[in-house]
């Protein structure tokens, strides 16, 4: 509470969409396994296109084999969507949940 004359600080109102929200969201990339690709092909995709380290591909490629599956990246529809793409251009299922 203001208990002096002092005006209050001026706070600047701003407008945001709704689609601006969505894609603030944290959004997952999935990789999904298949009888195709091998080992050796996902790490060195996942390194290219996600930036993972060696360690952290290898995780992520023994996870997509033993489940089915791995959240390889979190992120806004925009950031993934280019990676995604990327991603089924090797030849690898993938899709943003």
């Amino acid at each position: 509470m203001n208990h002096s004359n002092d005006p209050l600080p001026y706070i600047e109102e701003s407008e945001v969409l709704v689609e601006d929200l969505i894609d603030i969201e944290s959004n997952d990339l999935i990789v999904y396994n298949d009888e195709f690709n091998t080992f050796d092909h996902v790490i060195k995709i996942l390194m290219k296109v996600c930036k993972h380290s060696i360690e952290q591909a290898e995780q992520c490629t023994i996870t997509i084999h033993y489940r089915g599956k791995c959240a390889v990246k979190k992120g806004s529809i925009t950031e993934l969507k280019p990676m995604c793409e990327a991603i089924l251009d090797a030849g690898i299922q993938a899709a943003i949940v």
